[in-house]
């Protein structure tokens, strides 16, 4: 029996959607905070319990008859190490053989804006590891789909305007991630191990702005505009200081480095390389 967290987010229900081509529906548990958004993993098979990272009692019970743990992590800022804590003390006593953790593949997170969140997911690994259950820890990169959240709904009309400067990143699909990341769950051999998962290649602003232009047709530009500027845009457009300080966040890392890492572990859980940034951004924009 394998239990998914967070299973109607975007990861967790791409993991649920491949481990259904592995595993019988009823070996799939969805652990949800709402039973009215589960509703089409329910009618696929997929067993629901309903409950919270901050409700031990639910997580004891979401645990009954679970072989094997995905934990995505928590989105709760101020609470993540907390409420992962939770998922990790209650699968040791439940006995869990295996506990697969989805992290982040960021480096020097010590001088991030982002500190107090990235070094979360850190502490949670480490509490992992010295927990004896057995883990799998996925570290994923920058996900291809929220190219449209940086980029704009209107970016092949006014091109992509963000102050990433010349950063890098490895984009990957979090479809695939959910793939990896169900491999991982009905495989062997993954026991204990950390893997950092990454697209195959590099890639800049102006060249996701190249790319887009091959795959719409259209001249899309890239201008890496002045960071104060962008934040007081974003303010403009109603988003609070908070969701700012996230975006902008998100954005100071890749501009600063923190996402160029590469490495093939990716495609060793995939069985193949990975879709390229261009099959990627021709799925997730629908062109």
């Amino acid at each position: 029996m394998i239990l998914v967290t967070g299973a109607t987010g975007n990861l967790g229900r791409a993991a649920i959607d491949q481990l259904l081509t592995k595993v019988e529906p009823s070996e799939i548990v969805a652990f949800v905070r709402d039973e009215g958004k589960a509703g089409s993993l329910k009618e696929k098979g997929v067993q629901i319990r309903i409950g919270d990272f901050d409700d031990i009692r639910s997580l004891e019970q979401a645990l009954e008859g679970v072989d094997r743990v995905l934990l995505v992590s928590s989105t709760a800022h101020g609470k993540l190490f907390q409420q992962h804590k939770n998922v990790i003390d209650t699968a040791k006593k439940a006995n869990i053989k295996q506990l697969v953790y989805t992290g982040t593949a960021v480096k020097d997170e010590a001088n991030s804006t982002l500190k107090a969140m990235l070094e979360a997911h850190f502490q949670t690994e480490e509490y992992l590891r010295n927990s004896s259950v057995p883990y799998t820890i996925l570290r994923n990169t920058m996900y291809t789909d929220t190219l449209p959240l940086f980029a704009g709904e209107k970016v092949f009309d006014t091109g992509i305007i963000l102050p990433a400067g010349d950063g890098q990143i490895p984009f990957a699909l979090r479809r695939e991630m959910g793939e990896a990341a169900a491999n991982v769950l009905v495989q062997t051999g993954h026991e204990n191990r950390t893997y950092v998962l990454t697209g195959s290649e590099l890639y800049s602003f102006k060249e996701v702005a190249q790319l887009m232009s091959e795959v719409s047709g259209k001249n899309v530009t890239y201008i890496s505009s002045d960071p104060k500027a962008h934040e007081e845009m974003l303010l403009s457009f109603g988003i609070p200081e908070f969701g700012i300080a996230t975006i902008t966040g998100f954005i100071t890392d890749m501009r600063e480095g923190r996402y160029t890492i590469l490495s093939d572990d990716f495609e060793v859980l995939l069985g193949r390389k990975p879709l390229s940034l261009k099959e990627g951004l021709q799925e997730v924009f629908a062109i």
